[in-house]
């Protein structure tokens, strides 16, 4: 997806100005239009103001034909038909491409329950979630009533449509969409940060596998180069960190017993706010270790 600058979508053509922004809401260019005329824009933020106002101020009808006009998550036979490059490339950062036939099943099971009882799809902002959390989420959201779940569907259209646009224009000031999730290392046998740690982050899946989603080194100050997930939001869900530190004592000399009593040590948390900081770091020594959420 090629981005553009705010400054050149406030002058573009009415036409091309629609274009340009048409698919930010699903199969609902109208948005767009509404947005157009209401340029100039001072910053990005006012633009997602502008479009979060047009699907507000819509009739009832038109928006349950925009919630309608969504697709299922992870139906396969939507998927063969082909979602749009947006969608596909949201349901399959949550890993929705690659479910195992338990959760298949589950899926099905819940937007069958969800379209009987509201009869529209569900709508959840997947770059947002984790199989799991979708999952839980789609449970606690088949208690609500009709009229609660179209306020929701319409709130998750909007944070959908702000990562699009996250994604497509340029501007100066920013939209507070992403997360950050980082680590360090502290030796506290020796009293000051472990290099060379190798590091995993994991993805805990309940029904399916869990995926490794970043390997990593620890650098001269026990930390990473990269956070370890950042430029999005942080998916809800659980997690594991994995450190390898027999290897980090074992060539510093420092006395182990065979086999070490600490060799991969997992550090179990979970995400529950997508557009914050998770700092989660190991204070270790060979026979022990602790963890706290820092910031």
């Amino acid at each position: 997806m090629s981005q553009i600058a705010l400054s050149d979508l406030n002058v573009a053509s009415f036409d091309d100005f629609v274009a340009v922004l048409e698919n930010v809401v699903e199969y609902s260019p109208w948005i767009a239009q509404e947005a157009a005329a209401r340029r100039p824009f001072a910053g990005i933020n006012p633009l997602l103001d502008a479009i979060k106002a047009a699907i507000a101020s819509a009739e009832p009808e038109v928006q349950l034909a925009l919630i309608r006009a969504h697709p299922d998550l992870a139906n396969k036979t939507q998927r063969a038909a082909g979602l749009t490059p947006d969608s596909s490339a949201e349901q399959n950062s949550a890993g929705l491409d690659r479910l195992s036939d338990a959760e298949y099943a589950a899926f099905e099971r819940a937007n069958n329950a969800y379209r009987e009882k509201f009869g529209f799809p569900y709508i959840v902002c997947a770059r947002r979630h984790t199989k799991d959390s979708i999952l839980r989420d789609f449970e606690a959201r088949l208690q609500n009533i009709a009229k609660t779940e179209t306020r929701r569907a319409l709130e998750e259209i909007s944070r959908i449509a702000a990562l699009r646009l996250d994604q497509l224009v340029i501007a100066d000031d920013k939209l507070k969409v992403h997360g950050r999730l980082s680590t360090h290392v502290l030796d506290n046998h020796a009293g000051k940060p472990a290099p060379g740690i190798p590091v995993e982050l994991v993805e805990l899946a309940a029904l399916g596998e869990s995926r490794v989603i970043a390997r990593t080194v620890t650098n001269a100050d026990g930390r990473t180069d990269q956070p370890l997930i950042g430029g999005r939001p942080l998916p809800i869900g659980r997690y594991e960190l994995r450190f390898s530190v027999a290897k980090y004592y074992a060539e510093r000399n420092v006395p182990l017993s065979d086999p070490p009593f600490l060799d991969e040590i997992p550090l179990r948390f979970a995400i529950s706010e997508p557009e914050n900081h998770y700092h989660v770091p190991l204070l270790v020594t060979p026979w022990s270790y602790s963890t706290y959420r820092g910031s």
